[in-house]
This record gives C-alpha cells, structure tokens and sequence, in this order.
C-alpha cells in the first residue's frame, strides 16, 4: 500500500526536510504547496517553491534520493479573485517538481462558476501532465458526496475525480456505505486522519486545519471507511496536532504514531501490508 504524509500535518516544515521525514517514516508520498503557510506552531523559515529554482532543484534530488514522490499539489483554490487561469504558472512548477496530481477545492457560491473553473483547470492539469481531483468538505462550496457527485457528472472528464477526506467525509453525513456503493474508479486519493463525530471547535476550519486526530482514537469509524475504499490507493496523514506541536512534541513524533496507527488499520480493513 501507498502511504504519504499531507503537508497541513508538519505545519510548514522546509520541503527538502519534510521529504526525509516521509522517508525516515516509511512513507512513499507527500503533498505540497508552493509556498510556506504561517501556521505559528514551528519557527520555521519561509520558503517558496514557485519563485525559488535552487529550492526546486535541491527537492527534486532529495526525493529522487529517497523515494518519495508529490502525490498531491495543493492551493488551486476557486475562489472570488482567483480562477482556473491564474493558476497556470503553478502548474508548470507541479509538473517540473513531478507530482502526480493536483488537488482543487472551490469557495466560490455559485456552483455553475464552480463547474466551470474546475472544468478549466481540469483542462489545464492535464496539458501538463497532471491529474485532478476535487474534495467536499462541510465549510467549502461543495459540501457533501452527493455534491461532488453532481460536480463530476457535469464536468464529465474521467480525469477529473474525488479525493475522499475521511473527517469531512463523515462530518458530511456520508460512511462506508455511500463509499462502496461508487464505482472505485471515481475515488483517486484519500486522506486519512480520526475526529469525534461533534465538532470540537466553533470553527469546522480551524479544526480542520489546526486539530485532528490520530487514526483509530476518534469516532469516524476509520475500520468500515478504509476497507471500503479502493486498496490501491494513497493514503495520505492529515492529521494536524497543534497542541502537541506548541508542546513541544517535533513532526517525526507526532506523525510517527500517525504511521504506525495508519498501517495497522490498512492491515485490518485489506489485511495487507502497508
């Protein structure tokens, strides 16, 4: 199985350190944006892939060091302000960084816009090289399974196809029932991490950007999702932990755990190796 390690879990960590971290933990894949987030949990420098080329250089010959590729590129967010079209340059830098794919999520209300722009950079992505997905989450404009289902069929490109978040996933209403019953070919990445089932925060953001937790210690019923999803897939760790961050705890720790919780449960839900 194909494990990877999100880019919101190591809150900012420089890209060449954050590719030997997923190595030393036995993981194969990470995800990325192009440019630092200020996350305020670590002291780490700002970084920016997209304007600095020696930073590019040095990733692209660590990760060829150590076996680790970019699943996901992430921050092609449509949005009021930005569209499919502005995010061309970054797709360059994707492609010559080699991720496999790229991630969009909309904010933009209108849902005919929303169509129309993922449609766009659909279009985009795949001149380059590069496959899509989109997510649904209860705090962005496709807020559900049904939604996103609706989203692909209007977009009609097999290229174009779901990550599935196992927190936003439940928070949304769906489970491993609504997982099985799609045909598998829909579903082309997923990201793992366990929850309570109640909102923890008034923010469902900042929850899901600052506070998860570690697979198999919430209430999502990560046994029964996992083992309906598709085996060949990535399974990637976003599981932020800003407490244990600010406590002191480093990534290697808190991720560490996230691992090894990780490969356990694939082991049960698809009794393979992970």
């Amino acid at each position: 199985m194909k494990l990877g390690i999100e880019n919101i879990s190591v809150f900012g960590l420089p890209p060449v350190a954050f590719v030997d971290l997923a190595a030393d933990l036995g993981c194969q894949h990470i995800s990325t944006g192009l440019s630092s987030f200020p996350f305020g949990v670590h002291d780490y420098p700002a970084f920016s892939l997209r304007d600095d080329a020696v930073l590019r250089r040095e990733m692209i010959a660590a990760m060829a060091d150590r076996g680790v590729s970019i699943s996901l590129g992430e921050g092609c967010t449509i949005r009021d302000g930005a569209v499919a079209d502005d995010y061309a340059r970054d797709l360059d830098v994707f492609a010559e960084l080699g991720a496999q794919r790229i991630n969009t999520v909309s904010m933009d209300p209108d849902l005919g816009r929303t169509c129309a722009q993922f449609a766009r950079l659909a279009e985009l992505a795949t001149e380059r090289g590069l496959r899509i997905t989109t997510e649904f989450a209860p705090s962005l404009t496709i807020a559900d399974l049904p939604t996103a289902l609706s989203v692909l069929r209007a977009i009609g490109r097999p290229d174009f196809r779901l990550l599935i978040d196992t927190m936003h996933l439940v928070r949304s209403g769906g489970g491993p029932e609504d997982i099985a019953a799609l045909d598998p070919e829909l579903i082309d990445y997923v990201q793992v991490c366990d929850a309570p089932r109640v909102p923890r925060f008034e923010s469902y953001f900042e929850e899901s950007m600052f506070e998860r937790m570690v697979p198999g210690e919430g209430e999502l019923g990560l046994s029964a999702v996992l083992a309906a999803l598709p085996a060949d897939r990535v399974f990637s760790l976003e599981v932020p932990l800003r407490s244990e961050g600010l406590a002191g705890m480093g990534p290697r720790e808190r991720l560490g755990k996230c691992v090894e919780a990780l490969r356990a449960l694939l082991i049960e839900a698809h009794g393979q190796p992970a």
